[in-house]
């Protein structure tokens, strides 16, 4: 294929795909059941004391998260503050980030997975699809 023709096809290709760069977190992951605002509502009405993890920075946190959510930074999340935080691997935990740009929560499931964790949950929408629905929130 001729390099300009390479060329013009690139042309065709939205700036904001090349300029934003940020990775799709993955479409599943097995064993992880993924819900949406609306269902992660139900889950934690249903499941009151239900673990909520904020996989999102901490200055993310405090400027807004789902109520009853703890913050665990996925890159600082070990099997040990996971077990203080949630010593029952058959407990349901229900882990979020901010939303499908964001490897954040997968990275923190799959970790969960590794050490043994059986009943997560994936609210892969995350923080962008809680704030564009303006699902309740609390701020520190």
């Amino acid at each position: 294929m001729p390099i300009h023709l390479v060329i013009s096809l690139l042309a065709l290709i939205p700036v904001t795909i090349l300029a934003d760069g940020k990775p799709y977190a993955p479409e599943s992951i097995d064993g992880v059941r993924i819900v949406t605002a609306e269902q992660a509502i139900e889950l934690i009405l249903d499941h009151p004391g239900m673990p909520i993890i904020d996989s999102r920075k901490k200055t993310e946190f405090v400027k807004g998260h789902i109520e009853g959510a703890v913050s665990l930074l996925d890159t600082e999340m070990t099997e040990q503050l996971l077990q203080e935080l949630v010593p029952d691997k058959d407990a349901t935990i229900l882990f979020y980030c901010n939303g499908v740009r964001c490897l954040r929560s997968s990275n923190a499931i799959r970790k969960a997975q590794d050490w043994g964790y059986t009943s997560l949950v994936w609210f892969r929408g995350g923080w962008k699809e809680w704030t564009e629905k303006r699902l309740p929130v609390v701020t520190e």
